[in-house]
Formats: C-alpha cells, structure tokens, sequence
C-alpha cells in the first residue's frame, strides 16, 4: 500500500511551509514516528514525523515551498524491513583480474611560452604620467612589453592596491534565507515602516539584585534546581510596572485599542534557526521559581527546536536580554503587534553618584521601545522608572521585604 503524507497544518494563519532539510534520503527505510524532515514555517520549525513504517519517496526538494496539505512524499507501507547484516554486505569479484601493467606515455612537451617578468625597463613617458596619476610603483606590476617594459596599456589596466593585501581568499556563498528568517526580516521591517517607534533609556543599579543572588543563590539552587538569574527579578519587575501603566500593556488593531488585564511575556532566546520569542503565560501569577522554570524550560525547547507556533504567539509585551552577548546599549525594535519592548545589557562597573559620594557599582544600561501612537512619553518614562525602582529595591518592592518566602525557601 502507498501512503501519501500530506503536510500538516502547524496553525490556522499558515498556508505554507519550507522544507528545511531532509532527515532520510529518497528509498530509505524509515519507521512509524520516526523524524523525516524539518520543515519551517514563518513562526517556527517543527519536525515532520513519518506516519507509517516502509520505504521512502520523497516528492519534494530542500528548500521547496509546499502548502499546507499537499503530498512531500510517499511511503510503501507493503515493503519489507530490511535485514541489518543486508545493507552491509560487500559484493566483489568471484576472480581477480589480472594486473595489466600499461606503458604510461610520456606528456608531450609544452611550447616555450613567452614568461611575463616585472619591469627591468623603465616604463615609457605615457605610462610613467599614468602611474604617477594612479600613485602607482613601476615595480608593483608586470610589464608586457620587450624586455618587461611596462606600456601604456599596462599603466591603463593597473588597478591601485590601496595598501590591500593580496593572494587571501575571496570566495563567497549564496544561501536560500529560511522562511522563518525571511517571516522576522519582513516582521521588523513592518515595526519600523509602520509604528511611530521611539526609545527611551535608563540606568540600573544592580547591588540589591548581586548581593540577593549572592546570598540565596545556592540555597534556591540546591532547593529548586534552577539558577537564580536575572530574568526572575527583570519579569517581576516588568510585570508590576504593567499594571501601573497599562497602555504599554496593550496595542492597536486598526483605529481601536486593545487592553490586557494579563501580562504574557515574550522573551527573545537565539535557537538554532535564529531569533526565538517564546512567551510566558500569565508572567504576573509567576513566582521567582516559576519565571525561572518556564525561562529554562522554554529555552530548552528553542535549543532543541521544539517550539511550536502557540508557543510563540499571542504576547503583549517582550523582554529581550542582549546583555548576554556582551551588548553594552541598543534601540530594540518592537515585536508587532504588540507596543513595548525592554531591552537588557550587560553589567559593567561604573562611577555613579550615592548620597554625594562617588562609588563603583555594578550597573545596566536598559531601555524601553515604544509605540508613540498610542504609549506617551508620560508613560514611557513612567514605566522605565518603575522597573528601575523595582530592580534597585527589590526586597522592599518585589519581595514585600521576604525574600525566603519570596524565593520559596
């Protein structure tokens, strides 16, 4: 029997997928279940399992565009296993034949060509004024003409180095863009073209936050066996500056507005295919162990390229941290539809000024991205300054002055 698997439909907006790669080759043997193919939407890349055991025919090539629904490939369902020992049987010939020993003959002799040697001539008076116009060295080029005199046309075609080395490679290589990258390219070109996009920046004192993690980071390790990283304490903060300032926690749909009694966090991880925003459900019911369980579980699943679409969609505000790559400050753009977006950087220590004396402290550089259309500077400032309340107070704001029982020790 022939089986026809048809492409799934990995949500309901999606019309089409990419054959990413495939994982069997044509007349491969494959089991029920088993991973055939990566295919990518523009949400996400998902693995296509093989519906039957049987042999393999694949109907489509790496790189293909297919729609939801058509054939990719056909599975014999009737054939047989093949045996394990079958595929490794070496054939080989029942008599050796004899060795012929063959008269190798000799390469004819090249003609003489006529060798081209760098100038031991001075160039002609044209060409002199040429590579005198081209700042260029008789010595640094070869010359054509009797002797290895350089002409003018030899002065003509010189091409200055401009101190360029040479004799490095030069090669390049053109790829197809998956269709997922294709989908985030076209998305942030769509942030900037159509949102009145503006940032604004401010700067965190993170002593509070190093001296907490200092002090209870091995305990909630050893308890809950997760890391006690930032994202816990950025989320926490992020989410109560939501509620003080609801319109960064809403967006626009035509000439209306939507507001969210509810904070679904996207949160921008790099996974195998690129840029991921997987989103955490309901972030302001999330403890320090919550946050920090779902980041981990969701990074994971990005790592591995299990992310599904639903996963990914659906958020009303994303925290990106460009901090781990060593960023130092950056604009980020905003995640449409939705209206705000907090960037996070690295720590660095820095001279700031405390209760009127100079002092080094470990400080981030953070900023907001927003919609003007319908976030105000009001309370674009407002909602920065509420996260930077909350990350340089975060016993008295985030953790009602409990940390273990925040931290749930």
């Amino acid at each position: 029997m022939i089986l026809e698997m048809k492409v799934p439909s990995p949500g309901e907006s999606i019309k089409e997928v990419e054959i990413a790669t495939w994982l069997v080759k044509d007349g491969d043997y494959v089991e029920k279940d088993q991973a055939i193919a990566e295919v990518d939407s523009d949400k996400a890349t998902l693995e296509l399992p093989a519906e039957a055991s049987g042999i393999i025919t694949l109907k489509a090539s790496e790189g293909d565009a297919v729609a939801v629904g058509a054939v990719v490939c056909l599975i014999d369902t009737s054939a047989a296993k093949p045996s394990g020992d079958a595929s490794k049987v070496e054939t080989k010939p029942a008599v050796e034949a004899p060795k012929v020993e063959e008269k190798k003959a000799e390469a004819p002799k090249a003609a003489p060509v006529a060798e081209k040697t760098y100038a031991t001539q001075a160039p002609s008076p044209a060409a002199r004024k040429l590579l005198d116009e081209k700042n260029i060295q008789p010595s640094d080029i070869v010359g054509t003409g009797k002797g290895g005199r350089i002409t003018k046309d030899d002065a003509v075609n010189a091409i200055p180095s401009m101190g360029t080395p040479t004799g490095g490679s030069r090669g390049s290589e053109r790829t197809k863009l998956s269709m997922l990258r294709r989908k985030v390219a076209e998305r942030l070109v769509s942030a900037k073209n159509e949102t009145a996009m503006l940032t604004t920046f401010n700067e965190v004192d993170m002593t509070s936050i190093y001296a907490l993690r200092a002090e209870y980071k091995d305990a909630f390790k050893d308890k809950h066996g997760l890391g006690l990283g930032f994202m816990s304490f950025f989320t926490k903060a992020v989410t109560r500056a939501l509620k003080l300032y609801p319109d960064v926690n809403s967006m626009i749909d035509g000439q209306e507005k939507i507001a969210y009694d509810f904070c679904d966090i996207s949160v921008a991880v790099s996974g195998p295919k690129g840029l991921m925003v997987p989103v955490m459900r309901n972030a302001e019911t999330l403890s320090f162990r919550g946050v920090e369980a779902e980041i981990k579980r969701l990074a994971i699943r990005a790592r591995d390229g299990q992310i599904t679409v639903d996963e990914m969609t659906g958020g009303t505000f994303t925290i990106s941290n460009g901090g781990v790559f060593g960023s130092m400050l950056s604009t980020p753009i905003i995640n449409p539809p939705q209206s705000g977006i907090l960037g996070m950087h690295n720590v660095v220590d820095r001279a700031i000024v405390k209760n009127g004396q100079i002092v080094i402290a470990p400080v981030m550089y953070v900023a907001l991205s927003y919609d003007h259309r319908i976030i105000d500077g009001r309370e674009s400032v407002g909602f920065l300054v509420a996260v930077k309340e909350a990350l340089e107070n975060p016993v008295e704001i985030l953790m009602d002055n409990n940390p273990k029982k925040a931290l749930e020790l």
